[in-house]
Order: C-alpha cells, then structure tokens, then sequence
C-alpha cells in the first residue's frame, strides 16, 4: 500500500470535491506535502481526518469545531465531543419529530377538508386568533400568492412551513358593494398559539361561515350569500368578511379542488 495518494485518487475514494479537499488544507486541517511537479500528496498518516470531518459535519459541527478538535486530539477531547454530538443529535431527533407530527396533522386535515360540507352558512365558536397581516392591494390570484410568501418570509424567524400554516385575506369591501370581485386589501396569517408577536387578532366569539370549492371566481358570490343570511335572519355582523384557503395550490394545481373558506363576526 502506498503510503501517499494524490488529490484526484483522495477525491474518489472518500468521494469529496477536490474543493472541499483545498478547503480543508486553506483552514489548516489537512497538510498534504508537494511532490516534485507540486501535486498535492496526502498521508496515510493524515487521510484518517477525512472520516472524522464528514462525520463531524453530518451533524453540523462548524470546522472551527473540528480544527480544534483535530489539534488536540485525545480521550478527554474525545469524550466532551461524544456529549456535544449526542445533544446535536438530540436536538435533530426533535426537530424530526416535530416535523413527523405535523405532518401527519397536515394529512389528517386535507382528509377531512377533502369531504367537507360545501355550500351551507353555519355558525362557528373560536378562541381569540392571532394573526401577522400584510397590507396589499391584490387584484390577481398570482399576487395574493406572493404576498402570502412576503408576509411569510418577512416572519420565517417565528413561523413554520408555509404548507402549515392557515392563511387568509381580507376582500375590499369598496370594490364589492361596487360590484367588482376578487379585489382584496391584505393577507394574513393565523399563529398557532397566544403570542405577543401579532399584527391584529380576531376577537373570540361567533363567526358565520361557508365554504365553497372550486376557482376564486366565486368569492363575491360566497361574500354576497354570507351577507344575505346574516340579514334574513337579523344577526348583527361585527365586522368585514374574510377568506381562507384551506385547500389551494399548496397542495394542488386543480382548481376543482381548492377548497376556500369564508368567515364573518357576528353578536352572540
């Protein structure tokens, strides 16, 4: 066995970038010599970092971490580094876990969303609702979508995956007593839980709600139906309509499918 291998052969054998090999030996943690031509010659002696970088790395040690780790190499080095790579694994399983369970929260609501009664005004009881807004004027499907994402990123610090998270806009009412349709003047996002981080929130209490499929088309439609009930049975309505999109092209692309939600406040 040879007891110096060049760059090339190192590169796939432990099937590593040769830039990341050039990496290493920049930050000093790889020393390869130089032959007579300047190729670059690595030891039998050294190579043995190569297992222990990748390792270190799978779990998102930083190469400060690990240079100082390979310069002083020994057993009670070796045993603090086991404990900090079992916490970092620790906290990866968490977040796993986490990620686990809201996924299959995410498939248990598209199941039954998939089958929700369309169509029909009821009541429905919530808890107070803590929301972030962005105020847009939107007038086409495709801008709702990107200030949803910029309301998003604007918060990502605070807020998981958009495919999650229950969002929202508000319609202007102006333009729909104008008879203009699909005209909206913000997007929101519903927080999971009580925060004090929040634009606006919806007041607990009654909210009258309708749910239809299908394309957007429809909003002022489901708008108009929710006001008409709520006058034929003289509730008193404590505020705008909103929309919410349950079912849209997170998910898919059908728009048979979309499912979209409309609410609106009235008196106990």
């Amino acid at each position: 066995m040879k007891d110096y291998y060049k760059i090339n052969q190192i590169s796939k054998l432990y099937k590593i970038g040769i830039d990341s090999l050039r990496y290493y030996e920049k930050l000093g943690i790889l020393t390869p010599k130089r032959d007579d031509n300047g190729y670059r010659l690595y030891s039998l002696k050294e190579i043995y970092k190569l297992n222990i970088i990748r390792d270190l790395r799978s779990l998102d040690f930083s190469f400060k971490q690990i240079k100082a780790y390979l310069d002083d190499q020994c057993i009670t080095n070796s045993l603090v580094l086991i404990q900090e790579e079992q916490a970092l694994i620790e906290t990866q399983l968490e977040t796993l876990r986490a990620a686990k369970a809201a996924l299959h929260s995410r498939m248990e609501m598209l199941n039954y969303l998939s089958s929700v009664q369309v169509g029909e005004c009821v009541v429905r009881t919530y808890s107070d609702r803590f929301c972030l807004r962005l105020n847009a004027e939107i007038t086409r499907d495709e801008e709702t979508d990107f200030a949803i994402n910029k309301l998003h990123m604007k918060h990502d610090a605070i807020l998981c995956e958009l495919g999650n998270l229950s969002i929202g806009a508000v319609p202007s009412m102006e333009n729909f007593y104008k008879g203009g349709n699909g005209v909206f003047n913000s997007v929101f996002i519903i927080l999971e839980n009580e925060t004090d981080h929040f634009d606006f929130m919806l007041p607990a209490g009654r909210y009258l709600s309708v749910y239809y499929r299908g394309t957007y088309a429809q909003s002022s439609d489901q708008i108009r139906k929710i006001l008409n009930y709520a006058n034929t049975r003289d509730m008193d309505v404590l505020g705008d309509p909103f929309e919410l999109y349950h079912i849209d092209n997170r998910y898919t692309v059908q728009q048979e499918e979309f499912l979209t939600e409309v609410q609106m406040r009235v008196a106990d």
